[in-house]
């Protein structure tokens, strides 16, 4: 495995602990996205994707994130303390979405992310400085792969690579650029 691009998005706001995220290209081949760089007791460290656990309510099995306190489908209160616990008692709340699966995999993912991070927050110094963390098209597929060839997306027409360091990522056509140029730099109305 080969670390290709690391993309850096620092936070600007005064938070205490969350210092940035980005994202990891793996072979030129593939992303992880959502990673969070954060100030911890022992120096900075990378926390993996991750999604809120849930459960279910026992009157009505509605899904709810283990700490609401009362059920979204029906109401009913439910147990604060039904979170699972980790060796050290702390509740367990997220679970990872990707992650390495071996020290030596996590040490040279987190060295490299590290270093992108010092190196972007130089580069946030300079004046003019922009952020390109968020300079994607929005695509997730490779358009131009064989399989898609020809094909008119589910994305108004535009055939293009989601970035990341491929070369030629955006190739659009006359017709997809008028596509492109209604979508809101925000990224609403993606997928319409």
């Amino acid at each position: 495995m080969v670390i290709t691009e690391v993309r850096i998005k620092l936070v600007e706001e005064n938070n205490e602990r969350l210092m940035a995220f980005c994202s990891v290209t793996l072979d030129n081949a593939f992303v992880i996205r959502d990673l969070k760089i954060i100030e911890g007791t022992k120096g900075l460290f990378v926390a993996m994707p991750s999604r809120k656990l849930t459960d279910r309510c026992p009157r009505c099995g509605s899904k709810n994130h283990l700490r609401a306190r009362y059920c979204n489908g029906c109401g009913n209160h439910l147990d604060e303390n039904r979170a699972p616990r980790d060796h050290d008692g702390r509740a367990k709340l997220h679970a990872d979405i990707a992650h390495p699966i071996n020290s030596a995999c996590r040490e040279v993912m987190q060295h490299a992310i590290i270093k992108s991070y010092s190196d972007e927050r130089e580069r946030a110094k300079v004046p003019g400085y922009i952020c390109t963390y968020d300079d994607y098209d929005g695509g997730d597929f490779d358009y131009d792969s064989p399989s898609y060839a020809g094909t008119v997306t589910g994305r108004q027409g535009v055939r293009a690579h989601g970035g990341h360091g491929v070369p030629g990522r955006a190739h659009l056509n006359q017709q997809d650029k008028g596509a492109a140029a209604r979508k809101t730099d925000d990224g609403f109305g993606e997928g319409l």
